[in-house]
């Protein structure tokens, strides 16, 4: 199993995120992973500030600053961007991080950022169409030898090049973002490569969860005649390193009644669940934007299950 993180970029600092960055790139570490909102998604208190660095000029920076860490999002919404531009931005990113880069869509759900920014906010049902059209336009620019057409009600596309695409003619990863039954699920099965069961979203993470949407991911696979081995299983873990019991307490109160908090033992037999479940990569969710936290994390936990 691989261990990679979400590295917040909400009430930070570039500089705490860069530091945080090279421990990652300097240790044992797989992925590093940004959010993709405009506005804190947790509302603060009116004296919290709601710093929001942009999530794919983050991960660009990113990838100039490191040459081994895999890259990517959890999750861009779909609503912020036309999928051919965030397409085009994929393209460019992976050839320069020489092939580390993954896109991550999903449907989007924040409805205040729209609000300040002015975007429409679709229905669910309007969003989960998009998000499909979406996926199949992608899809189609990532596999494509040539200029694309696509001729879809939200979206078109009038030979459309891809150029540059993927490092080295590589197709670059589409990870499917949310873990919705009849829509999101069947969606990834039918053009995504990478399943991300959200621990945030799931209150928190645990094997019957992950068992529950995998099975779903499977059923629709067979009925869109996809060989589910194609797809790549990993989870977004909201997790807390902690010897106080009262604040692993407060922190699971925080997340859902499955959340991985407590110390380092008791971190590494859920972690070891979950591999032995079938994850092949963990994202950990929420850990502080501390350079020296990382550290201890990386060798008080990852460091015992490598």
């Amino acid at each position: 199993m691989k261990f990679s993180a979400q590295v917040s970029c909400y009430r930070t600092t570039w500089d705490d995120i860069r530091a945080v960055i090279k421990v990652m790139e300097a240790g044992c570490w797989h992925g590093l992973y940004h959010a993709d909102h405009f506005v804190p998604p947790n509302a603060p208190r009116a004296d919290e500030p709601l710093t929001a660095y942009e999530g794919y000029s983050l991960i660009a920076s990113a990838a100039a600053i490191t040459e081994r860490l895999q890259l990517g999002h959890l999750v861009l919404g779909n609503t912020y961007r036309n999928p051919a531009l965030a397409a085009k931005m994929a393209g460019t990113i992976d050839q320069v991080s020489h092939g580390r880069f993954m896109l991550a869509i999903g449907a989007g759900w924040f409805k205040r950022e729209h609000e300040a920014y002015g975007w429409t906010f679709p229905s669910m049902r309007e969003r989960s169409d998009r998000l499909e059209e979406a996926a199949a336009l992608v899809r189609a620019l990532f596999t494509s030898d040539g200029p694309v057409d696509y001729h879809g009600r939200y979206y078109q596309l009038d030979r459309a090049p891809l150029s540059p695409g993927g490092f080295e003619g590589r197709q670059i990863p589409l990870m499917i973002g949310g873990t919705g039954e009849r829509r999101t699920l069947r969606t990834l099965a039918m053009y995504g490569d990478i399943l991300n069961v959200d621990g945030f979203a799931g209150r928190g993470m645990s094997v019957e969860l992950y068992e529950e949407k995998a099975a779903v991911l499977n059923r629709h696979c067979e009925n869109v005649g996809r060989d589910p081995a194609e797809i790549r299983h990993t989870a977004l873990v909201p997790t807390k390193l902690t010897d106080d019991q009262a604040e692993a307490d407060a922190f699971i109160e925080l997340i859902g009644p499955t959340t991985v908090a407590g110390g380092a033992d008791y971190i590494v037999q859920r972690l070891g669940e979950l591999g032995e479940a079938g994850l092949d990569e963990v994202m950990f969710g929420r850990l502080p934007n501390d350079a020296a936290e990382f550290q201890r994390f990386e060798e008080d936990v990852i460091a015992k299950l490598r």
